[in-house]
């Protein structure tokens, strides 16, 4: 009786904090920039001085808080130069800083997650939609860090990768960084009167502060929030842009024979609105290893996304129910993409092949895969769109197509919906639809989800998507809150989700309420508590609950340590769960990590109880040329992977020489086979 009034009485609480903000609200002017021509291209080399930026448009006004003080002016002052040349932008930051022995700097390689460092970005919306950007992000150390926007925030799509310039130094009182962001690598509407969209960030983690130059928003990449931004000359497309990235790869197994490789990449930019992209027997040999993860649930983990030739685009593949999951196909022998934008619609298209080991040992057949994706533009920010996904295999098809929408009808007030059909060998044309009003604000979220998925649909929408189950009559709701305290506490975070479905008969299949609450001191330590009670019918019915306490020391420079410890009741077993994390940066080149999780279950008939061991250790030289230790243990399958990597990119991020030791690499929850292994590969760009 206790936890369940618990549970209501934050509930009440969340409920009661997001009805008081809704009446704070505050608006703010939407901001201009008009961007001089420069005389001559600036040297990236991180040092703002004499009369190389001469010229170029100077932002010197405080910016405004997103988190913690929302819409207060940041106690740190941030000087934006922006200029540009007939190729290329040019932004130039002075982060002033009144502690620099205190400034975050620890993340080295690229795409390694900036927000927790001190960092700058800018964001571009180049077409001027008010729903999709491109972000340009770098620390201290000159790390870069780039993503596609879409959706109006709601998508940030960190795979997306491109080649520009940057480079950072330190002063005595404020730390610098310079960025060159060719036109060449951007899709934008080539008309002089189109006006773009801009917006400049900046982060301080030991004060947890977001801030922004045009905003804040209710959203940090809320783009239609976004400053207008208008170009003293827009530059000439750049017809028959072609790209070539070929690659050689050689590499040498324990007890097989040596083994060479060669691959292309092509990729062919006709217009400043379209890009094509053509790909023969790319090579995915050196992708990182899957990090094994306890699964308390007996549904499918999704694995992200790491091979290059799916990245490109990936953002408009994010869906409720996710029609496309890159990751059902295999090693692919050939593939082509396009992508683009016509008036207010965005495209995508891909068609590729992979060859698939018959189930009777009897050779391989090859499945063809299709897949298109159209959005248009509505006002706001919002969108409609089509999704088809199609796997052609054994003279079958399977996959489906539908229509998804994203809708904003005030700044706090959205909704996503869905609905498709299903078709193959046993869908038998069943369909899947969903609504998902949300009500969002800085620091507060709320919403409703109901989704009816048909019986059967599961295995041929799997055939090129990702759903876990079907079947389902679905109820969804979660709340939450950030409460920005004074004194020793800094923040209070509490959430509850409750989900709930049925069968399409009525019968109960599961129901699941799970609540958090996260303490954030003011000293760096972090407490929190997480409660999980769960209903599941499967072939009888099961309870599954689940208590974990969290204590967390975060400096917020990148050094942190964490240890957890839960108790439980999961599928007829005891549940003891605990494990510890580690994250310590030394000086400004070596990054150690450890993780360990240990889930043990009793009796375990299934034998089931598991201590995995992941560990990595990384020195770069700079941001383009590391050296990294990888290593991974899990008791259950008898797993060991071991990496040594160097990594030399001398045209980032497409050119490089890569050398690699490896063994017993496998996807995730499968047993390793594969013995040493030493592998060189060299990718050119022409």
């Amino acid at each position: 009786m206790s936890s369940t009034y618990s549970t209501l009485s934050i509930a009440a609480l969340l409920v009661y904090a997001a009805i008081s903000s809704l009446f704070a609200q505050v608006s703010f002017a939407q901001l201009s920039l008009e961007v001089s021509l420069l005389q001559q291209a600036p040297t990236i080399d991180g040092e703002i001085f004499g009369d190389e930026w001469s010229g170029a448009v100077t932002i010197d006004q405080p910016f405004l808080q997103f988190e913690p003080d929302f819409g207060q002016a940041s106690p740190f002052r941030t000087v934006v130069r922006v200029g540009q040349t007939e190729t290329a932008l040019y932004v130039a930051f002075e982060a002033y800083d009144s502690e620099p022995s205190r400034l975050a700097a620890a993340v080295t390689r690229r795409d390694g997650g900036l927000e927790v460092d001190d960092s700058v970005s800018i964001a571009l919306d180049s077409f001027g939609d008010g729903r999709t950007a491109y972000l340009f992000s770098s620390n201290a150390l000159a790390t870069q860090e780039d993503s596609r926007i879409a959706d109006n925030g709601r998508t940030v799509d960190q795979q997306w990768d491109a080649a520009w310039a940057s480079a950072a130094m330190r002063h005595e009182d404020r730390w610098t960084v310079e960025f060159e962001i060719p036109f060449s690598i951007l899709r934008y509407a080539a008309d002089p009167e189109n006006t773009w969209g801009i917006n400049f960030v900046r982060t301080v983690p030991r004060r947890l502060e977001t801030s922004l130059w045009s905003g804040p928003g209710e959203a940090v990449w809320r783009i239609s929030d976004f400053g207008n931004f208008n170009l003293a000359s827009v530059p000439r497309p750049e017809t028959d842009a072609w790209v070539v990235i070929p690659y050689g790869l050689a590499s040498s197994e324990e007890g097989e024979n040596e083994n060479y490789e060669a691959g292309v990449d092509v990729r062919w930019r006709p217009s400043t609105r379209l890009g094509v992209d053509l790909t023969a027997n790319p090579d995915f040999a050196l992708v990182e290893a899957d990090v094994e993860t306890i699964n308390l649930t007996r549904f499918e983990l999704r694995i992200p996304e790491k091979r290059p030739f799916f990245l490109e685009g990936n953002e408009m593949y994010n869906q409720r129910i996710r029609q496309f999951y890159s990751r059902r196909i295999g090693n692919i022998t050939w593939g082509a993409k396009t992508s683009g934008k016509l008036g207010d619609t965005d495209f995508s298209g891909i068609a590729t092949s992979e060859n698939i080991m018959l189930k009777d040992g009897l050779g391989e057949a090859t499945a063809n895969y299709t897949v298109a994706r159209l959005q248009h533009g509505l006002a706001r920010g919002s969108n409609v769109g089509l999704l088809a996904a199609n796997r052609n295999f054994l003279g079958e098809n399977a996959g489906s197509v539908g229509l998804d929408t994203t809708m904003y009808f005030t700044d706090t007030l959205s909704m996503t919906g869905q609905y498709l059909q299903v078709y193959g060998p046993t869908a038998d044309r069943g369909r899947s639809w969903l609504v998902r009003p949300s009500w969002d604000t800085s620091t507060s979220h709320f919403h409703i989800r109901y989704a009816e998925l048909d019986a059967g649909i599961m295995d041929d929408f799997n055939a090129t998507g990702f759903l876990v189950d079907d079947n389902r009559k679905e109820f969804d709701t979660n709340i939450r809150h950030r409460f920005w305290m004074r004194g020793p506490v800094e923040q209070v975070h509490p959430e509850v989700n409750y989900n709930r479905y049925r069968s399409q008969e009525g019968v109960l299949r599961s129901s699941r309420l799970h609540a958090t609450v996260e303490v954030i001191f003011r000293n760096g330590f972090e407490l929190q508590a997480r409660h999980v009670d769960e209903f599941q019918l499967f072939e009888k019915e099961f309870r599954n609950d689940r208590t974990t306490l969290t204590t967390r020391w975060n400096a917020r420079d990148g050094r942190s340590i964490e240890a957890y410890t839960g108790s439980g009741f999961n599928f007829d077993n005891d549940l003891t769960l605990y494990g510890a994390k580690v994250q310590w940066p030394f000086g400004d080149r070596w990054r150690l990590s450890y993780d360990l999780t240990h889930l043990e279950l009793e009796p375990d008939l299934e034998g089931e109880t598991t201590t995995i061991h992941v560990f990595e250790l990384l020195y770069s030289f700079n941001p383009d040329l590391f050296v990294k230790l990888f290593f991974q243990t899990s008791s259950v399958i008898d797993k060991e992977n071991f990496q040594a990597l160097w990594v030399w990119r001398f045209k980032p991020p497409f050119g490089s020489l890569q050398i690699a030791y490896q063994r017993g690499t496998s996807e995730q929850g499968q047993r390793s086979q594969q013995g040493d292994t030493f592998f060189t590969k060299l990718a050119w760009v022409f």
